[in-house]
Parts: C-alpha cells; structure tokens; sequence
C-alpha cells in the first residue's frame, strides 16, 4: 500500500501525540509500517509478522487493518476509526409514544387507596395494560426522568 503525504503526516499525528484512543494509534503504526512511499525507510517494506511484532499486535490484526484498508478504497481515517453501527444492538423498549404514555399514567389520579403514584404502583399498573410493554420500576423512573417528570 502507498500513502500520500499527507496521509502520512496524518497518521504520525495519531501516533505521537497522545489523545487519540488506544485502538486507533496501533492502526496508525500498522499502516504506516507498512507504507510503501516511507521516504525515511531502508530497503523493502517489512513483512506483516514484522509489522506486527513492531505494532505489538497479533499478525491476524495486520491482516485485518490492509484488509479494511484495501476495501475502503484506501480511506485511512475510515481504516483506523470505529465503524459506527446503523442500529443498536438491542431495541430500546421505551420509545417516545411509550414515555408519553408513561407520562399521561403518572399525571392521572392514583387508584383508590393510594395518595399518590410511586414507581412500584406504575410498574404494576404498566404491566396490566397490553400496549406497553413491561418495564421495571427502574426504567420507568428513568424515562419519568428523561421526560423531566417528579412524582409528587
């Protein structure tokens, strides 16, 4: 692989300076070891099992790095930053309909009996009503929260 100049002095700032994440400085090595435009390098590019032990990486880690090089068009910011996911990996089960529902509960009158709601009250009344799904008092209290909403 080739690195322009400025990919280069991009990727050096990475290295040397110490405020980037852990993950993405061994990526930067990695490529720039294994830059073959290196103006300051003597003789042939080293190998990847080279680059590794000098990365202080694992060979399949090189491997994994030119490889998502090679396939992001030789992109090195896209290479060595995570690749953000396009959906989280669990649903959240408090969508904004379900916390305004959650709202409208807290703001009714209580049942008979109670003075006033509390999050085990609404957790048990959540439970009884078929279009919200269940939600432990905690998570109720944290949406009410989000919501800026204060039992009282």
């Amino acid at each position: 692989m080739a690195l322009s100049a400025a990919d280069r002095e991009w990727l050096t700032r990475r290295v040397r300076t110490g405020s980037y994440p852990a993950q993405q400085v061994r990526r930067a090595r990695i490529l720039l070891e294994l830059d073959e435009n290196d103006p300051d390098r003597v003789g042939p590019v080293p190998t990847q099992e080279v680059v590794a032990q000098r990365a202080g990486v694992h060979v399949d880690t090189v491997v994994k790095t030119s490889k998502a090089y090679a396939e992001r068009g030789g992109d090195v910011e896209d290479t060595i930053t995570r690749k953000k996911r396009l959906t989280p990996p669990v649903e959240p089960k408090v969508t904004g309909e379900v916390e305004a529902r959650l709202i409208a509960l807290a703001c009714s009158s209580p049942p008979a009996g109670h003075a006033r709601w509390s999050l085990r009250l609404l957790e048990k009344h959540v439970a009884l009503i078929d279009d919200i799904p269940d939600l432990d008092h905690s998570t109720i209290g944290k949406a009410l929260k989000r919501g800026r909403f204060v039992l009282t």
